[in-house]
């Protein structure tokens, strides 16, 4: 059980398995459950769209979609994990924080985009911080000769 939470050299670069596993069950609810939401509210709609609501739609039914890639591979769909947690973090401190600290979020129409939102802290836990900031950021020598 404790090997879970040792860094995995031999299969995932170093992070551990913990974080993978982790990892699988955050794109399996992104995809089962936003591309649920996003296709039944799409398929329901009625009379015209709203330009910004149609385009958050669209983009959460992409981002759904392509959510099965990442439980196949996991390290390689790390990108769409921080998008996730940047546009919820920012929604959060944009529109809900506003609203709580005027104690007017309870009733609101972002009350519930809010309770939803708040899971944030599932893809904070889950991301494998040192391999993303060493990957995607630092790039390490090996990938940067291949550049």
């Amino acid at each position: 059980m404790t090997n879970i939470f040792k860094r995995d050299f031999e299969n995932y670069e170093g992070v551990p398995r913990i974080n993978i596993y982790l990892l699988r069950i955050l794109y399996t609810l992104v995809f089962v459950f936003l591309s649920y939401d996003s296709w039944t509210h799409i398929l329901n709609h009625k009379g015209n769209w709203e330009v910004t609501d149609a385009t958050a739609w669209c983009v959460w039914l992409g981002y759904g979609a392509i959510s099965w890639i990442g439980i196949i591979n996991p390290l390689k769909m790390l990108p769409i994990v921080l998008l996730e947690i940047v546009y919820k973090t920012a929604w959060l401190f944009i529109v809900a924080y506003p609203l709580w600290s005027k104690n007017e979020l309870i009733g609101s129409s972002a009350e519930n985009t809010t309770n939803v939102f708040l899971l944030v802290i599932l893809p904070i836990v889950a991301m494998p911080w040192r391999y993303f900031f060493t990957t995607y950021i630092l790039q390490t020598k090996k990938e940067k000769k291949s550049n």
